[in-house]
């Protein structure tokens, strides 16, 4: 009974590859690739029996994963023979006793070398120790300008782990859905793979945020209806418009994804029915002849400018100037009939293409090119390229800095800014003078002491616009200081003045070591790694190097606390505990509780599988670290720091995103077992138009609410609008929601934001 039972399991997972396998081939023969079935075939025989026997935690064979991960560069990248080769065989070095030469012999240099590259990169970006964490990202990104096809096929690779997700464990989860949103997506926005950002993102929400994610889902379904009836409404004119221009064309409604929506109502602190922008229109168009297409976008623009009216602030173009990544449309947007300013968009199919399908779809439109091959004339990728190339010469001593300097470049949207001699430059949104200087030349950054902006005198910090022509000012007296890196924003120039500032900090960092050697031999105090890391804490230091800094330019001074904290004489552990929950009930003397607590330290064999979970009566055994104040109700994740002590973080607080990243074996899933007994702060911000007895009705709701109280209320009211904040003691976000609902029906107060 047993045999025929895995039998019929063989004979189904056989149909299940051999069907997900001729799926692959079937796309791409569809594709306009030269067809190499024949390669294709060997290196999906070739895995197959390498992967023989091994399952995914899904429990479906291993080879299931190569093979999706092959059909999503093919289908969903566009990538060829080559590039589906490499993702059959990309786990192959890695997990089997085949090697790259082996490889090489068998599928020949090329493929070898991709292999290669992804070999090198497995694993998560990261290794498990810090110190692994940079150079593995260099690694990735050396292998990337060797060919572009490594991180394509990593990306792929990346995506299909996303959408299996569901069988790796929380914890897992979280680490690599916050990698993802800190690396994968904002590579693949750069690469111009716009379909797979979206979708690397809100799978990542999804797994970060649940409940917000399925609420926005919950919503976008309800509204589906009314947005369809507005559309409809709204393109009927257009349309009409366009047939009478004689135009082959294609409308698309396109709906904000989830997570972009929820970033929003993060960042601009609205609800979801405040977001004006849910709904953009998509006018896409075959031109008669190729060489015309941007003129008949600015056709289609003139035309149905006529029949709504435009805001004038809002034209986007990148016809004649694309994204760095490639995209290229005209942006409009329009006032509909129902008082609503709705986007249109308008491109060719070849620029829909490159906007869903990114640099990979640019082959496609090269005269007579059917092969593969990347050519050299994708000017814009190999500018960024270079960047990097330029990052990794001059390599950061600490990771995740690294990490942070290369984010700056992937994030950039661009503005165009000219030389005196009238040369075009593309520059990041939000980039200063300096910025420019150090773009051009290190030797000019460095030695700059202002600019001419349009034939106007500006210091260094002034930040450009897209049209300005800059002059750069330089005098050899000067030199870089501290303070530019406040405000320069390109991962060049940051990397550049960095580099600087680290030679001449080398000094005080010696005398800080002198000065450290000294005071603990007064005070008998051995000088051990343990002490060192001791008193970083104590003095809030982010690193050694700074510590020592700090000391050697006597911004840090040493004492009888540090003494009396490295004999143990004081105990830290109530420090940070008055500050989170400054009282725990009324009436009820219970705050002595807390500080008899001892920090829980992670024992060697502690199952990091398995969630913690915070209640009344263990939430002092954990850190909570004031960068994003988690209170009961926050999506929380718990992160394992060097002492072995337990820190607790909101899932999406910045300095999480890079622990998740940086040190994903070390993240634990957390979760909350309160039971409304203990309070927490919380500060609600107001702003509103002032009236007499304001401030009684925002007083009323807040003591109405059970257990609830104010702590603090300042209020400043200038020519009749009001800015104010309210401290409270709140048991979880849940009171928060329901006071922050109560207080917008108000009359007079506008906004109602909470601030971390």
């Amino acid at each position: 009974m047993r045999m025929d039972e895995d039998m019929m399991r063989e004979e189904a997972d056989e149909k299940l590859v051999n069907d997900a396998f001729q799926h692959l081939l079937d796309s791409y023969l569809a594709s306009r690739h030269r067809k190499k079935v024949d390669i294709i075939t060997k290196a999906f025989n070739f895995a197959r029996q390498a992967h023989k026997g091994v399952r995914r935690l899904s429990g479906e064979p291993y080879i299931m994963h190569p093979i999706a991960v092959a059909q999503i560069a093919c289908e969903e990248v566009g990538l060829g023979s080559t590039s589906i080769c490499a993702a059959l065989l990309h786990d192959v070095v890695e997990d089997t006793d085949y090697t790259t030469e082996d490889l090489a012999n068998i599928f020949g240099p090329k493929i070898a070398q991709i292999v290669d590259g992804l070999t090198k990169i497995s694993g998560g970006i990261f290794g498990e120790q810090a110190s692994a964490q940079a150079e593995n990202f260099k690694k990735l990104l050396l292998t990337m300008s060797e060919d572009i096809r490594v991180i394509l096929i990593k990306i792929c690779d990346r995506l299909h782990n996303m959408r299996t997700l569901q069988s790796q464990p929380a914890n897992k989860q979280y680490k690599i859905a916050g990698e993802t949103l800190y690396i994968y997506a904002p590579l693949a926005n750069r690469l111009g793979l716009n379909k797979i950002k979206s979708e690397l993102e809100n799978l990542s929400f999804q797994y970060e945020h649940p409940e917000e994610y399925s609420s926005i889902k919950q919503k976008l379904k309800d509204t589906e209806a009314k947005r369809h009836e507005l559309f409809d409404q709204f393109t009927a004119p257009i349309e009409e418009s366009l047939k009478q221009m004689g135009i082959k064309y294609e409308i698309k409604e396109r709906v904000k994804t989830p997570y972009s929506i929820w970033t929003k109502m993060q960042n601009k602190h609205v609800s979801f029915e405040e977001i004006y922008d849910i709904l953009a229109v998509r006018i896409i168009f075959t031109p008669a002849k190729r060489e015309e297409e941007i003129n008949e976008c600015f056709n289609i623009y003139v035309a149905i400018s006529k029949i709504y009216k435009s805001h004038p602030d809002r034209l986007r173009d990148w016809l004649s100037q694309p994204k760095a990544n490639g995209y290229q449309a005209l942006h409009v947007t329009l006032m509909s009939k129902q008082g609503r300013w709705i986007e249109v968009q308008i491109r060719s199919d070849r620029m829909d293409e490159i906007a869903e399908q990114g640099f990979a779809a640019h082959w496609k439109y090269k005269e007579g090119e059917e092969n593969e091959e990347y050519t050299e004339d994708e000017n814009e990728l190999n500018d960024w390229l270079r960047t990097i190339k330029e990052i990794l010469d001059d390599p950061q001593p600490d990771a995740m800095d690294f990490l942070d300097a290369i984010k700056l470049n992937l994030f950039a949207s661009e503005i165009f800014v000219f030389t005196p001699k009238g040369e075009i430059r593309t520059m990041p949104a939000g980039c200063t003078a300096l910025d420019f200087a150090f773009s051009i030349h290190t030797f000019l950054g460095s030695h700059c002491i202002g600019a001419k902006v349009n034939h106007k005198l500006v210091p260094l910090s002034h930040k450009l616009e897209s049209g300005d022509q800059v002059e750069i000012l330089t005098s050899k007296s000067q030199h870089v200081q501290p303070g530019w890196i406040n405000f320069v924003s390109t991962a060049k120039a940051k990397a550049k003045i960095q580099a600087v500032l680290r030679r001449d900090s080398r000094e005080s960092q010696k005398k800080g070591e002198e000065l450290l050697e000294a005071f603990l031999k007064k005070h008998g105090i051995e000088n051990t790694p343990a002490v060192v890391d001791q008193l970083i804490v104590l003095h809030e230091a982010n690193r050694r190097e700074d510590f020592f800094q700090g000391l050697g330019q006597k911004t840090i001074l040493l004492g009888e606390k540090d003494v009396d904290e490295l004999n143990g004489k004081t105990g830290s552990g109530k420090k940070g505990w008055r500050k989170l929950v400054p009282f725990l009930g009324r009436g009820k003397k219970k705050e002595g509780i807390a500080g008899q607590q001892e920090l829980f330290v992670v024992p060697e064999t502690f199952n990091r599988k398995k969630p913690i979970y915070i209640s009344e009566e263990t939430i002092g055994q954990y850190k909570f670290k004031h960068c994003c104040h988690p209170i009961p109700g926050d999506d929380i994740l718990g992160y394992i720091d060097n002492k072995h002590q337990i820190e607790i973080h909101k899932r999406d607080c910045p300095v999480a995103d890079k622990l998740k990243s940086g040190f994903g074996n070390r993240i634990l899933d957390a979760k909350w077992n309160m039971h409304k007994q203990l309070f927490f702060d919380a500060t609600i911000r107001l702003q509103g138009i002032d009236r007499v007895g304001i401030l009684m009705d925002v007083s009323r709701i807040i003591s109405s609410k059970m257990n609830v109280n104010i702590h603090k209320l300042t209020i400043s009211s200038e020519e009749g609008v009001f800015d104010g904040s309210i401290e409270l003691r709140v048991h979880d976000r849940e009171d928060v929601r329901d006071i922050m609902k109560a207080l917008k029906d108000v009359e007079g107060l506008q906004e109602v934001t909470q601030i971390i």
